[in-house]
């Protein structure tokens, strides 16, 4: 018996929602990181791009839990001296949730053209409304 490759985009993709209201937004990255790389799938293959689309809804909702609102920062640099910019998530989440949850996403993928592309079928939004009801969403508890 041999050992079963998938071929890309073999079944097609299909759209899942996530709710991210009241759950933690470590947890909530973890699953939608699953779906994007085709983890839940029984043909998952590590070196094949077979994930799906995630919408992740109400963003702004999700929790940190422990001391994370005050502890800890969204960092980065310019590349110039002195060009480190911090921002801390208790401002991160009230002005620009979606990103806050798109970071923590990137974060859990891996780190070549397969994670790339896999941010590409990410949909985050703030509210509880996405535009996407055309192409038949599963919803995901």
């Amino acid at each position: 018996m041999s050992t079963f490759m998938a071929k890309k985009d073999v079944n097609g993709r299909k759209w899942y929602v996530l709710d991210a209201a009241g759950k933690p937004l470590g947890k909530t990255a973890v699953a939608a990181a699953d779906i994007l790389r085709g983890k839940v799938k029984p043909e998952y293959t590590p070196h094949v791009d077979c994930g799906d689309f995630v919408i992740i809804i109400n963003a702004e909702k999700a929790v940190l839990t422990g001391n994370k609102l005050t502890q800890k920062y969204y960092r980065h640099h310019s590349g110039w001296t002195g060009g480190l910019k911090e921002i801390q998530y208790s401002t991160l989440m009230a002005k620009r949730p979606e990103f806050a949850m798109e970071q923590a996403v990137k974060g859990m993928l891996p780190k070549n053209s397969l994670g790339t592309a896999a941010m590409k079928r990410l949909r985050v939004v703030k509210g509880a409304e996405h535009g996407h009801e055309a192409q038949k969403p599963i919803v995901i508890d």
